[in-house]
């Protein structure tokens, strides 16, 4: 058999290991086989010379590496927390979820090539933040289910009450991780969890790196003003980052779908600190044809449009439904990776820093389906990829 082929297998066979019986041949095939696993310095990554990044992935951390988090290049934030998903919840289940696809990832990329040497590292899921979301949630559903908050109805107002105190929770949390990570001279990065989850994260980066502009790609805008009467809710996420966190100074929106008239007219409003390429403006110029219609020079315009220092910000459901069946809101339409993986490309080699990221509304299905978990966690090497390219680090 194949080698290659053997060693998939076998890391899908991972996702089962639950219910096999640890004695079994299998189990003690795999414990014999070297396990993913690696230490490095943030300043001086250093690579153990019995890893074997083609074995299968044995190790408990991100992509089945065993760098500490106080020794990573990048530090992944995990937040699951999802309390105002407005369609269909579950993406507080996302961090654990990648991290458990991304053991299924092969280490070696076409474009970036070792980026596992860089040193790489994910905190451990927080619990508190787990409950939270849930009791968070329980509280916000009789709201969603109404549509919005009802003016004068006490029980709406008691529900929002207690949901945007979780939330001004869930940004401290995440702005206190992020303060650890910079001051340590890391690179943050975030793990959600619904679209509400980085505020604190683009807040602390922010005060950092004025003048920073955003790459969000996504199918919605995200600009409604405190949507269901929620003040973080996961579609106000960008209106709450242009209007309370000024050194955000651009904000381009790639694969836009699906938006409200208040949201267009904010971006038209905003006096150019918001540029949208619509999707089917996209589109548009691709089947005109053309020397300007190729993908590469769509990203060329993109790129273009930031400012020196980027966050990209990318809800899954910026790419096509067929990658992300089992996100909160899926739109039809939408990138496909090679396209996305071209525009990190374009922005890593632009010149341009990216100083940090997030991963958002990646759900598993209800009975567990790992798709969105197994495209999301290649979304996110590709994503460290680019940011270490664009440091100069890989």
């Amino acid at each position: 058999m194949d080698k290659g082929y053997a060693g998939h297998c076998l890391r899908r066979a991972r996702s089962l290991r639950d219910s096999l019986d640890p004695t079994s041949a299998r189990s003690v095939y795999i414990a014999s086989m070297p396990a993913r696993t690696r230490k490095s310095s943030a300043t001086s990554p250093h690579v153990d010379a019995s890893f074997d990044p083609d074995a299968a992935a044995t190790g408990d951390g991100l992509f089945g590496l065993s760098t500490s988090p106080d020794e990573a290049n990048v530090v992944v934030i995990p937040v699951p927390f999802d309390a105002t998903t407005s369609y269909r919840p579950g993406t507080a289940r996302g961090p654990a979820a990648v991290l458990e696809a991304s053991k299924q990832v092969d280490l070696e990329d076409l474009q970036y090539g070792a980026i596992w040497k860089a040193g790489i590292a994910m905190l451990p899921i927080p619990r508190n933040i787990a409950a939270l979301s849930k009791s968070a949630r329980k509280a916000a559903e009789p709201v969603i289910a109404a549509g919005g908050a009802v003016p004068g109805n006490r029980t709406h107002a008691k529900a929002l009450a207690a949901v945007n105190a979780a939330s001004e929770r869930v940004n401290a949390f995440v702005a206190g991780e992020a303060r650890k990570v910079l001051d340590r001279g890391a690179i943050p990065a975030l793990l959600g969890g619904d679209h509400a989850s980085p505020f604190g994260l683009i807040e602390e980066l922010a005060k950092r790196h004025r003048g920073m502009g955003v790459l969000q790609i996504d199918a919605h805008m995200d600009l409604r003003e405190a949507f269901e009467g929620f003040a973080f809710s996961h579609a106000s996420i960008y209106h709450n980052v242009m209007t309370r966190i000024p050194g955000v100074a651009r904000l381009v929106q790639v694969g836009i779908r699906d938006f409200g008239s208040r949201e267009r007219a904010f971006a038209e409003n905003s006096m150019s600190r918001v540029k949208v390429f619509y999707d089917q403006a996209i589109r548009d110029r691709q089947f005109a044809g053309g020397a300007n219609a190729s993908w590469s020079a769509i990203c060329a315009d993109i790129v273009a449009a930031l400012p020196k220092e980027v966050y990209i910000s990318f809800d899954i459901d910026g790419l096509s439904p067929d990658h992300c069946p089992n996100t909160g809101t899926p739109v039809p339409g939408g990138l496909s990776f090679p396209e996305v993986c071209h525009l990190f490309e374009t922005l890593a080699k632009s010149g341009r820093r990216i100083v940090g990221f997030d991963l958002v509304e990646v759900a598993p299905g209800p009975n567990g389906e790992d798709w969105n978990a197994n495209v999301g966690a290649r979304v996110l090497y590709k994503m460290l990829g680019a940011t270490l390219k664009s440091r100069r680090i890989v």
